[in-house]
């Protein structure tokens, strides 16, 4: 198959948003300008320092891949497609984004960060979000460059943190077969992840547990019913459903009754899934670099993806 990536022309408008810094790897676009419906501008965006978590982008509309390539020394590498948070109004590209696929690096793994759009609900009204779009599309994506990226693509996972997770657990749970007469090369090309990782993840859309922040940016200020339904991912879980590595506090103000519910649903259907509840942490942890007790969350889910084959390297 024709690598996509060689098709790909990085554009200079990127460097002018004070998004990319100069020790970033290079973003490559998502799609092609004339594939983004509405069209995209990297010029729209918004990036905020935050002094304790780094840089925060809103006014996505452009989306890319940032890639953070494992060391090729032992062939081809597992790969996490990271979906950063913000409650689907901007996006955390540090903090959940490039610090987690730096932390990946460390043990083995690929991370690609995931600069998804914000929702415009007014505009996509009964079809997929845009930023769910983008997440079947870095799949399918990361899947067809494997061999030139150095990837399993037996091995391509999601992983998303508070609205992030939300977006991972979504395209855990809305996969489409691939389509083997499509004239895209990618779309004949899975967008199933192999498996997911969600950090203290949105996951119900429904009151009272739903975060109704998320829930208006996603799907506007009075959605249907059934698109509520749709996107409350706990109740679309099936048995093709990927495993699922969920960690989540108790004192979280997203309330950690959205990873309860998907766990349980998980275990209904026989999915492979561990869950790590910890009393304490608050929202936003991050991979724990604050202390406290989610500061073991990231060794408990490596090993989790030794006991699944979907790494070698023990913690």
């Amino acid at each position: 198959m024709r690598t996509v990536t060689a098709c790909l022309v990085v554009i200079s408008a990127l460097l002018g948003t004070g998004t990319v810094r100069a020790d970033d790897p290079q973003p490559i676009p998502l799609w092609r300008a004339d594939e983004l419906s509405p069209k995209g501008d990297p010029a729209s965006e918004k990036t905020q320092e935050r002094a304790a978590n780094g840089r925060f982008v809103s006014n996505v509309t452009y989306p890319t891949l940032t890639i953070f390539p494992a060391s090729a020394d032992k062939g081809p590498t597992t790969a996490v497609v990271i979906c950063p948070g913000g409650g689907y109004g901007g996006l955390a590209l540090d903090w959940e984004g490039y610090d987690v696929a730096r932390a990946l690096n460390t043990i083995g793994v690929t991370g690609i960060v995931l600069k998804y759009r914000m929702p415009q609900p007014a505009v996509t009204k009964d079809g997929k979000p845009l930023p769910l779009l983008d997440a079947q599309r870095a799949i399918q994506m990361a899947r067809a460059n494997a061999k030139e990226w150095n990837l399993d693509p037996n091995k391509i996972g999601i992983g998303g943190f508070s609205a992030g997770g939300h977006l991972a657990s979504t395209a855990g749970t809305h996969f489409d077969p691939p389509d083997a007469n499509a004239s895209d090369p990618l779309l004949r090309v899975s967008d199933r992840p192999d498996f997911l990782i969600l950090a203290y993840p949105v996951i119900t859309l429904t009151n009272p547990i739903g975060h109704s922040g998320s829930r208006q940016n996603l799907l506007g200020k009075q959605p249907d019913e059934k698109m509520i339904e749709l996107y409350s991912n706990e109740k679309q879980v099936t048995d093709q459903t990927p495993p699922t590595f969920l960690s989540h506090a108790e004192d979280d103000p997203v309330k950690c009754e959205n990873s309860l519910l998907f766990f349980e649903a998980l275990r209904a259907h026989h999915v492979p899934c561990e869950l790590r509840l910890f009393a304490t942490g608050g929202h936003g942890f991050g991979l724990g670099q604050k202390g406290g007790e989610p500061a073991d969350w990231p060794t408990l889910c490596q090993a989790w993806l030794v006991k699944q084959k979907f790494l070698d390297t023990a913690p």
